[in-house]
């Protein structure tokens, strides 16, 4: 009989996107085979502290395995030899934690930036998703269109990039230059570099509040990424596989809000999302083979989403890639390969295949 592969998850993180992730992660081990993987959960506090958790998805979901006595203190080390996933017993003593591959469920700062990826690397830890430079590239809203404009033919949003130290000595002058820069044409929408779930992102209506906007979205990063407003269908699109991605039907958001903020996405319920049915095929076509292109582009791996707007014109708009999209019951990526014809269980085995091809190691 075939052994089990031993497959680490992680989950929560020092992140404003903690609470999602303990949700995406709940649902991973709600839908997951378990009888092909000899399952282990470490559970990251906001404070950063690592535990081995016995937990079942409903108290990771919560927030409440935080509380279990039984937890114990998580380390990874990054000797190859003597390191590893190391677990501190109850009596003081640290045991080895066999770990074959690791599933990071985790979202926004470190957790999909690369810092995780980094970790794992020099570990020697196969794990779901892309590799660091990779994670950090697509994290980073300006690297993104940076690169994005430069590899390939594709259309982006006009893009003005403020940084937190010139704000703080000149508030009025930065806000000024960003006037300027868009000749006094508003709607904007003001978004934190390196961040993830909409956290931090205002949509600016008038030129008198786009100071505030820019101090919410510098609470979350010392970097903002100042767009137009692209007015058109909100598009997404999962790509999966390493030197062969695939890319899934098309899926549609319909926020319940003014846009897809964080409360439109997790929150409120009047939130939709639907298979979209009634593209042109040509035009189908174009939107995903240019989220493979953006995928191949910045050297992903595994995973990703890739999402668009798409104008009453026909012309396609790339937003942003996100390499570890949600998870949750809601989330667009299981839904949309769901939809393509990979149920969420044979998903999560194809990205720890995928993982285990060794160019993650």
């Amino acid at each position: 009989m075939k052994e089990k592969l031993s497959l680490l998850i992680l989950f929560g993180g020092a992140s404003s996107e903690h609470e999602v992730s303990r949700v995406s992660a709940s649902s991973v081990l709600e839908h997951i085979d378990d009888e092909k993987y000899h399952i282990n959960t470490i559970g990251i506090t906001k404070e950063g502290n690592w535990f081995l958790t016995s937990s079942p998805a409903v108290r990771i979901c919560d927030g409440s395995w935080e509380k279990d006595e039984s937890n114990k203190k998580a380390v990874i080390l990054p000797d190859r030899d003597e390191g590893g996933v190391l677990i501190r017993e109850k009596d003081g003593r640290f045991s080895r934690l066999p770990v074959d591959v690791v599933f990071p469920v985790l979202h926004g700062k470190n957790g999909e930036d690369g810092t995780m990826q980094g970790l794992l690397q020099i570990a020697g830890l196969p794990f779901v998703g892309a590799g660091t430079t990779a994670s950090a590239a697509s994290m980073d809203k300006a690297i993104t269109k940076a690169v994005v404009e430069q590899a390939c033919n594709v259309n982006q949003a006009k893009c003005y990039v403020a940084h937190k130290k010139a704000f703080e000595k000149d508030p009025g002058r930065e806000s000024d230059a960003i006037v300027e820069f868009f000749e006094e044409e508003f709607p904007l929408f003001v978004k934190p570099a390196n961040a993830g779930s909409s956290v931090g992102i205002t949509k600016v209506k008038a030129e008198e509040a786009l100071e505030e906007a820019l101090k919410v979205a510098f609470a979350e990063d010392s970097k903002v990424v100042v767009e137009e407003a692209i007015v058109g269908r909100e598009l997404e699109v999962a790509v999966l596989g390493n030197e062969q991605p695939k890319a899934s039907c098309i899926g549609e958001i319909f926020p319940a809000n003014e846009f897809y903020d964080y409360n439109a996405k997790y929150e409120n319920q009047g939130s939709k999302t639907a298979v979209v049915t009634d593209l042109d095929p040509e035009k189908e076509q174009e939107i995903r083979n240019t989220a493979l292109r953006v995928y191949e582009v910045m050297g992903c791996r595994g995973l990703a989403r890739v999402d668009f707007f798409l104008k009453e014109s026909g012309k396609v708009i790339f937003n942003e890639i996100n390499t570890l999209p949600g998870f949750t019951q809601i989330s667009m990526y299981p839904k949309l390969w769901e939809a393509s014809g990979l149920p969420y269980s044979q998903l999560i085995d194809e990205l720890i295949r995928l993982a285990l091809e060794g160019e993650n190691k």
